[in-house]
């Protein structure tokens, strides 16, 4: 399978890992945590294929791109819809349509509500918003101190977030014998361990969703569509009732046999969800 990022960009002085596939009308890709766009491998290279230009990257902090060393650097949700701003004016994108995840789609709703002129149509899967987040298990973890966290033994980290990880999947012993050991590799080591805190978790604070939560109504000027999986135990599916309430005409589609890492879970459903929003979302352009 091509690799989804193939370059390298620099933004506000920060390296960006970064790839454009396939022609046609924009998609942009937007991961959330403890995540990269690693998520889209089994979707974006089949909407490619279907007539799309496929645009993805690693949010600043997060999987391939760079990882700052002063922690004084911003990489929270509103600090990363600057970062998305830039890498449409590298792409040269006026508009695009949006496919988001996560963490992810906290950033998608502020840039949405900030710029609907600049989207086309919107997706978001298991995303997280208004106060959903951090969850409990992860509430207890910063109650009990980061430092800690940063400093324990690499092989308690990763026993630790691979079960983290596998509670995000229906199908646990698919993602196990697949990308699981790929996604910790993200969030271990001498430098994804402490970046996951520093960069990621430190910044699992709501006020970035709150700050646009009355404002989710404005979104329904776009199309709108929202996936989640039924079992998603991190971002509840009442999330997802919520949010398809507060959006006028948005759609909502609840996956069976599906937790919160949907694009893992479902993927072949998924691209089919996301190529009939986006042929629906030109029809009614047209």
């Amino acid at each position: 399978m091509t690799p989804l990022l193939t370059d390298h960009v620099l933004v506000n002085g920060h390296r960006i890992a970064s790839g454009v596939q396939g022609e046609g009308a924009p998609v942009v890709f937007l991961h959330g945590t403890p995540s990269s766009s690693l998520i889209w491998r089994n979707i974006a290279p089949r909407v490619a294929a279907a007539g799309y230009r496929i645009h993805a990257f690693d949010l600043l902090g997060f999987g391939l791109s760079e990882r700052p060393q002063d922690p004084q650097v911003d990489t929270s949700i509103s600090a990363q819809v600057e970062i998305f701003g830039a890498m449409l004016e590298h792409w040269g994108l006026d508009r695009c349509h949006l496919v988001a995840h996560d963490f992810g789609g906290g950033i998608a709703q502020r840039f949405g509500v900030f710029h609907p002129e600049r989207l086309i149509s919107l997706t978001m899967i298991d995303v997280v918003s208004y106060d959903s987040y951090p969850s409990p298990r992860t509430r207890t973890q910063m109650a009990q101190g980061l430092d800690a966290l940063v400093q324990a033994p690499e092989d308690v980290h990763r026993r630790h977030f691979r079960d983290w990880l596998l509670s995000a999947v229906h199908h646990r012993d698919r993602f196990a014998e697949g990308p699981l050991e790929s996604y910790l590799d993200h969030i271990s080591g001498w430098i994804g361990q402490p970046s996951l805190f520093q960069h990621q978790i430190r910044h699992y604070d709501p006020v970035h969703t709150l700050e646009v939560a009355d404002r989710l109504s404005e979104l329904g000027r776009l199309p709108v569509q929202l996936i989640w999986g039924a079992e998603d135990r991190w971002q509840v599916v009442d999330w997802a009732h919520r949010l398809h309430d507060a959006i006028p005409g948005s759609r909502l589609t609840v996956l069976e046999e599906c937790g919160h890492f949907a694009p893992e879970d479902q993927p072949e459903r998924i691209t089919a969800l996301v190529l009939a929003h986006l042929g629906a979302a030109a029809e009614g352009a047209g």
